[in-house]
């Protein structure tokens, strides 16, 4: 009597019903409640792998982001404040795409000039450095006499970059168009831009020269060098070239590792970089746009 006094008085007073405490305490789950399956787990924890977005041909793009592959020069801390200067520079100037044979156009300021700059068109012979000690040299014959300039890619003191015509050589030097007749080193100052069709490869010029007559700057019968034609030296010259070669060397493994970058490492530095390259490359092809772009008017 005393038991059903207490039931009803709980249920009078709006007590839920106790579960009984092995449905509550135990590790068994109750029967009516279905388990996910181990593919449906599966599928959530397992995701697919992301592709890199970043281009493969990003090391040949942008080389000076690369760092010295000399160890006792290395400096991780300076590599990567010096990684964010270039890009910063990069926001206020636009740097094109260009190699080693492409023809250029530099516009940099100049205090003794009439306009206070002066700009130099000329093919490109040769690029070297890294980070902000990037350059390269432009060479052009003007009134017969053979100019070159040297420019750091980084200079603040470069108003604008043009490539005119972009294209590869053979060689990843072209320093004998020094000894080369003034013909394969003359250009138009007022040469016009050659555009190419958006995402077409780079072309690559076979040229060969010809070289003047000995004495020469360098030997260069003993560079191999692919884009030049044949020397017309003696036989005594070419076998001494073959005396000094040393083609074992591209079989020395530990010596091609120290003058290059790891593959895991270019990936590193080129997935920390491209995502803002590659915004600064999308602002500037809105500027262009914005640039072109002629707004209609209205004819009464």
């Amino acid at each position: 009597m005393l038991l059903k006094t207490l039931n009803f008085h709980r249920f009078k007073c709006g007590f839920a019903p106790v579960l009984r405490a092995s449905r509550l305490f135990s590790n068994s789950p109750p029967s009516d409640v279905q388990q996910p399956s181990d593919e449906s787990i599966s599928g959530k924890q397992v995701k697919p792998e992301r592709k890199s977005v970043v281009p493969s041909n990003s090391r040949f793009i942008y080389p000076e982001f690369l760092p010295d592959p000399k160890i006792e020069w290395r400096n991780s801390l300076r590599e990567k404040l010096e990684r964010m200067d270039m890009i910063q520079r990069r926001k206020h100037i636009d740097i094109p795409e260009f190699y080693v044979g492409s023809i250029m156009a530099v516009s940099s300021s100049n205090q003794h000039a009439p306009n206070k700059a002066t700009r130099f068109v000329g093919i490109c012979i040769q690029r070297l450095g890294c980070g902000l000690r990037a350059n390269f040299t432009l060479r052009n014959v003007i009134k017969h006499v053979g100019t070159e300039m040297k420019y750091q890619l980084y200079d603040p003191t470069i108003q604008k970059i043009e490539v005119l015509r972009l294209e590869k050589r053979l060689d990843d030097e072209l320093l004998y168009l020094r000894d080369a007749p003034n013909e394969y080193s003359t250009f138009d100052e007022n040469m016009e831009v050659e555009y190419l069709p958006e995402g077409a490869p780079v072309p690559v010029n076979p040229e060969m020269v010809k070289l003047k007559p000995r004495p020469w700057r360098a030997r260069w019968e003993r560079k191999n060098m692919k884009g030049l034609a044949d020397l017309g030296l003696e036989d005594r010259f070419y076998e001494r070239a073959e005396e000094l070669a040393t083609p074992w060397e591209k079989y020395d493994l530990m010596k091609q590792y120290r003058k290059t970058i790891p593959e895991e490492e270019q990936k590193e530095i080129f997935a920390e970089v491209y995502s803002e390259l590659h915004e600064v490359e999308v602002m500037r092809k809105k500027l262009k746009r914005k640039k072109v772009f002629i707004k209609p008017t209205k004819n009464v």
